[in-house]
């Protein structure tokens, strides 16, 4: 009975002490979670808008696919370039006057959408439509750094790791509600594409509407336990001009900003892994599994694993160091790609049924990896920033993702026409690549399994050689872990 008792108690204490781990978040004051509605609102409106954006230009502006790709990629470039800049302009403005500004022009920008959509006789709707996603760029840019700028800004070092997870938790539930947002308005509602962005027109204004009432103190906040001095160090932190070349200047010289640029380079593999989940893996898996694969239900598998690993893994997140989950997070990415490099037959399935489970298998470990890792890069730049340059520092943190992207997109084709093409010729006869992997007619080097090994090694590489640089990539970091204290 006794040796029966003991591991229920423990195992009650355990799961109690667990749960009591998220109130570290009651730390935080109204602006935190002013700044998280927000982010929600958002990325709902965000998420829905680029995922209708090709559809509205060509069936509603009557674009072609290759100008509304054009259209597309000059606005995701324009946002990931322009974040080398809206980090210093939240830095110069404040976070407050920040939203504002960034909001005000969605606002504007998605009234005009409206307009242009609603507007049949309109000359040149594509080219006023292309113009109007091309200005919302500096818009979107400023938003993301923003948002991590306030969740820094408005965190105790204590709950400043559980703070930034739940930041890309509602993240990822405002891309998830857009999916059923753009449902809502094409299916139930049986409306025109053009509404979905009025949606983004009403969640605008419920954005000006919360920065209004919920952002008022935009100072640093600091616990009871924390130095006396560091609320007085934050007001003295004085805002620089980002068009300023002194301020590009004392950037360079800080060894700060060579350290994370190192990483970012080092992490590109990485980043790049997500840019395979829409470049790459639909058609490989069609190619693959059949023409029937149920490429939207895999692909749905890392979106609603993140929402469920944030929310088990925000009262753990505090316990360990931000570097070393940021690395050994990013390899659990990077081996996610290795299930898909073992040959299909080792599977002892068919075909399709193996690539089903090896996709199975690569997008739970690319969730676990994800979870870990993504909320810790940006945490660690923030530790790693100067006082004062937060936003500019956080906005550097997302040059990988647009480094991957702009890559992956220009080598995607090259990628599929050489290791996962839609037919293959072998001793002269034209077959579907499926049917020549039946036939073992390919040899692994000719095969997909060997284009995921390359990337699956290329992005593993970087992160050994980041764990390796540990001591000096770690150099002037501030710990914001609470510290253990000594026993009485």
């Amino acid at each position: 009975m006794t040796t029966t008792a003991l591991p229920r108690k423990s195992m009650a204490a355990i799961i109690v002490g667990y749960f009591k781990d998220f109130g570290v978040l009651r730390e935080t004051r109204t602006e935190y979670w002013g700044i998280q509605i927000i982010n929600f609102l958002d990325c709902t409106a965000y998420f829905s808008l680029l995922t209708i954006a090709a559809v509205f230009l060509s069936e509603d502006l009557g674009m072609s696919d290759r100008s509304a790709g054009y259209t597309i990629t000059a606005f995701t470039s324009a946002t990931s370039l322009l974040l080398l800049f809206s980090g210093m302009a939240t830095d110069w403005l404040g976070i407050r006057r920040s939203l504002n500004l960034a909001l005000g022009g969605h606002l504007l920008l998605r009234v005009a959408m409206v307009w242009v959509g609603l507007t049949p006789g309109l000359p040149h709707r594509g080219l006023i439509a292309a113009v109007l996603f091309f200005l919302m760029a500096p818009f979107m840019a400023a938003l993301q750094t923003i948002f991590q700028a306030a969740t820094n800004r408005f965190t105790t070092r204590r709950s400043r790791s559980a703070g930034f997870n739940l930041w890309y938790l509602f993240m990822n539930i405002g891309a998830a509600a857009a999916g059923f947002s753009i449902d809502i308005v094409r299916k139930l509602l049986d409306l025109p594409n053009v509404h979905i962005f009025t949606l983004g027109v009403i969640t605008a204004v419920l954005c000006l509407v919360v920065t209004k009432a919920t952002i008022r103190d935009e100072t640093q906040l600091v616990s009871p336990d924390e130095p006396p001095d560091a609320q007085a160090q934050e007001k003295e932190v004085a805002r620089k001009n980002p068009l300023s070349l002194q301020v590009w200047r004392e950037m360079a010289r800080e060894p700060a900003l060579r350290r994370l640029l190192v990483l970012v380079l080092l992490i590109v593999g990485v980043r790049a892994v997500y840019a395979y989940l829409y470049l790459l893996m639909p058609k490989y898996w069609l190619r693959t599994i059949g023409p029937d694969a149920a490429i939207g239900t895999l692909n749905a598998i890392n979106p609603i694993g993140i929402v469920l690993g944030l929310i088990l893994f925000i009262p753990l997140a505090n316990k360990f160091s931000v570097f070393k989950m940021l690395v050994y997070g990013a390899m659990i990415s990077s081996v996610a790609l290795f299930p898909l490099a073992v040959p299909w037959t080792a599977y002892g399935l068919s075909i399709g049924d193996a690539h089903y489970l090896m996709a199975l298998l690569c997008m739970v470990l690319v969730t676990i990896g994800e979870v870990v890792w993504s909320p810790k890069l940006y945490e660690y730049t923030a530790a790693i920033a100067p006082k004062g340059q937060e936003g500019a520092y956080l906005g550097l943190s997302l040059i990988p993702w647009f480094v991957a992207k702009t890559l992956v997109s220009a080598f995607s084709g090259h990628l599929l026409e050489r290791w996962s093409p839609e037919t293959v010729t072998v001793g002269g006869t034209t077959m579907p690549l499926q049917q020549a992997m039946v036939t073992h007619q390919l040899d692994y080097w000719q095969r997909p399994e060997a284009m995921w090994l390359l990337l699956g090694a290329y992005a593993l590489l970087g992160c050994i050689i980041a764990a390796f640089l540990e001591k000096w990539l770690t150099k002037g970091v501030r710990d914001d872990r609470p510290q253990p204290t000594a026993p009485a």
